[in-house]
């Protein structure tokens, strides 16, 4: 690496004041989930003028793209936090081995999973939840969706790499370019060329190749400290990214499985039911993208300036970060709560799926009131490599709480049960989540200590 891209480095990473830091961090970030959200949003919106059916069948597909997002995130977090530390430390070697692992790794777990997912296209899809009504249109729609997985679970990596060395922005333009090719593609390929939800997964598969070449570019083209040398490759690097983005993995993993589940619970409520749950987790996914942007955007500066011993600037981050994201939640979820009825409608303008999706997206929304302790902390954990804990926290929420109140709370009060089962998660998560971060912040030294990278910052040697 030269001087002056270290030089840069460490007075982004060490001397910003961590406020102003973890804003032009996040703002990308944001912007880039919220354009990844809204693509998720024009297929459910264009996909949901076919009819009631198809418009469950992208809730059901959903769970195909987050097994591959679980890969492509457990990959790229895993690795990010790995390589901001050790461009901390100076190791710039070291870092290239680990991106090109988990780059080539993710592109390999993403075509046995494709390959897999094309075998069994027609009981997967029974297994998540698809009724006869819905089946025709979630086949159509998990064949692109499948083809796309490699690539989506590349990107993940490339982008989060980009993240945890600063350069979100970068990470937001192959994103955004993807999300609005997608945007402009689904309307054309399904109705301009009469495709159907045909066209909504070709459109989607082929805006994460798009977006995959873009972020290559950003590699190749010295945008990033880090290169993809496939020479680095190195197993011996794996048994270091796997712990570190295991936390990704748990919480993506369990994300579709409890949409799976939700789905199933769903099902004896009609497909109008399962379209409402999915229309109402779609928004909400889209609201708290906005939390997760935030979060992404204080990881690496957490993640570098814990591997520097910075320790008073990570918890003046952490309480920054977490006000923040409170205040944005609040701000959302109250946007959310006052017009859901007009939100659902916009999706479905179906009476019966506004009946139940009214309650679930208004008691979602009260839900992320709670939901900035439990996800920063995770965050946190994971980008300084706590990783048992941050596993811990990440099988909390839709592990140990959601999916058990999710399967015994219909028992008792039918489907208000189902509609209610995430907030009630996100508010047992964020009790059971904040006697960890305190622990941790009560035991971190109070004072900073000086590195190697400090020395040779000070002494003019970068």
């Amino acid at each position: 690496m030269s001087n002056e891209k270290e030089i840069k480095q460490y007075e982004k990473m060490i001397l910003t004041p961590s406020g102003r830091l973890i804003v032009s961090l996040a703002v990308p970030t944001i912007i880039s989930m919220l354009i990844s959200m809204i693509y998720n949003l024009a297929d459910s919106y264009f996909v949901g003028k076919l009819g009631t059916s198809a418009s469950a069948a992208v809730g059901i597909v959903f769970s195909v793209q987050a097994v591959f997002q679980a890969i492509g995130f457990m990959f790229g977090h895993g690795s990010g936090t790995v390589i901001s530390r050790k461009l901390s430390e100076c190791k710039e070697n070291e870092a290239d081995k680990c991106l090109t692992t988990a780059f080539l790794s993710a592109i390999a777990f993403g075509a046995i999973l494709m390959l897999i997912g094309l075998a069994f296209v027609t009981p997967f899809m029974r297994l998540l939840g698809s009724t006869e009504t819905i089946l025709p249109y979630s086949r159509k729609y998990a064949y692109y969706i499948l083809i796309s997985g490699p690539a989506l679970a590349a990107s993940c990596v490339l982008n989060n790499v980009m993240r945890y060395e600063g350069k979100a922005f970068f990470a937001m333009i192959g994103l955004v370019s993807g999300g609005v090719l997608n945007m402009i593609g689904d309307p054309i390929l399904m109705f301009g060329f009469d495709m159907g939800i045909d066209g909504a997964g070709l459109s989607t598969a082929i805006s994460q190749y798009v977006s995959l070449f873009i972020l290559i570019f950003m590699f190749v083209s010295g945008k990033t400290i880090s290169k993809v040398r496939l020479k680095s490759f190195s197993f011996e690097e794996i048994k270091h990214i796997i712990p570190n983005g295991m936390p990704s993995l748990l919480r993506q993993i369990l994300n579709s499985v409890a949409t799976m589940t939700l789905n199933r619970c769903s099902m004896p409520y009609g497909d109008a039911a399962i379209a409402a749950m999915t229309i109402a987790g779609r928004v909400m996914m889209f609201i708290v993208s906005v939390l997760m942007g935030t979060g992404q955007g204080f990881q690496p500066v957490s993640a570098f300036n814990y591997g520097a011993k910075k320790y008073k600037r990570v918890k003046k981050s952490f309480i920054f970060t977490w006000c923040l994201g409170t205040v944005l939640m609040l701000v959302s979820g109250t946007a959310g709560f006052v017009f859901a009825k007009q939100i659902i409608a916009i999706f479905r303008n179906d009476s019966e799926v506004i009946k139940y999706g009214i309650p679930a997206l208004r008691f979602m929304c009260i839900g992320t009131l709670f939901a900035p302790i439990g996800m920063i902390s995770n965050m946190m954990f994971q980008s300084i490599g706590k990783s048992k804990i941050a596993s811990f926290l990440a099988f909390m929420r839709n592990g140990i709480f959601y999916i058990p109140v999710l399967a015994i709370l219909p028992i008792f009060i039918g489907f208000r049960g189902i509609q209610s089962a995430q907030m009630i998660s996100d508010i047992i998560t964020a009790c059971a989540s904040l006697p960890f971060t305190l622990k941790f912040f009560r035991e971190l030294p109070h004072a900073d200590m000086m590195t190697e990278l400090d020395d040779r910052y000070y002494k003019g040697h970068l």
